[in-house]
């Protein structure tokens, strides 16, 4: 785990032995599945390390670390865990709940909460569109997470609605990301949220350079948002 420690210095974060197996077992188990559950394409060590583990952890250039330690974190599309299960790993103070509507996903991230031993780890298998009117969902996150691949209006409508006003969303994106945000504006606003800020990940590690955007929650969400499942990306705000 040469590499995910090199990136996690270059971010601040002094990885130790604890962590350093943690990655490894999660690394295992990851491949493990992915021979039986489409998890990732990306399954080659260097390559997990760098654009899966570090890219996750680089959501602490947001939000400093002091505030990721204690934070209420939800992960909406997790898929294999990822940005979810590594800060969980780093931060183990912090709460973070992965929200992944797939059944096979949630049970490789169930799996892996019990292999890991991860007790701050909560998965739920659901549609984002339907959780995000859960009472006990709604507005409750401090920080809300999403490396999914869909547009960024998309995202906002997936995301802001878990995220509690004065908490921050943070997804993560390419480098070129203006065109999104020009799009995305729109529904920024109408959700409740402001774009603090756009920032660009580029380690020594990583062969490609990512965007960090930064939506602060300002006021709550509409009632009637996000609408039914499917309609945020078919039709963005």
């Amino acid at each position: 785990m040469e590499l995910l420690v090199k990136g996690a210095a270059t971010l601040g974060l002094a990885l130790g032995d604890r962590e350093v197996r943690l990655f490894e077992n999660y690394y295992e188990a990851l491949v493990g599945w992915n021979r039986m559950v489409n998890l990732t394409a990306i399954t080659e060590r260097d390559e997990v390390q760098t654009r899966h583990f570090v890219d996750s952890l680089s959501a602490i250039l947001a939000v400093p670390a002091n505030v990721v330690t204690s934070a209420h974190m939800a992960d909406v599309g997790s898929g294999a865990g990822f940005p979810g299960v590594p800060l969980a790993i780093v931060f183990p103070e912090s709460r973070v709940t992965l929200i992944e509507s797939t059944a096979k996903k949630t049970a490789f991230l169930s799996h892996l909460k019990e292999l890991l031993g991860l007790a701050n780890l909560t998965v739920l298998t659901g549609r984002a569109e339907e959780l995000a009117h859960l009472p006990e969902l709604r507005e409750r996150f401090d920080i809300v997470l999403s490396r999914a691949v869909a547009e960024l209006a998309a995202l906002a409508e997936l995301t802001l609605p878990f995220c509690r006003i004065g908490g921050t969303s943070v997804v993560h994106k390419r480098p070129d990301v203006a065109g999104e945000l020009a799009r995305a504006r729109q529904a920024i606003e109408t959700l409740g949220g402001h774009l603090d800020r756009v920032l660009d990940v580029d380690l020594e590690v990583m062969k490609e350079k990512g965007a960090l955007v930064v939506l602060d929650k300002i006021i709550a969400t509409p009632d009637r948002f996000p609408r039914r499942p499917g309609m945020p990306v078919k039709r963005p705000l």
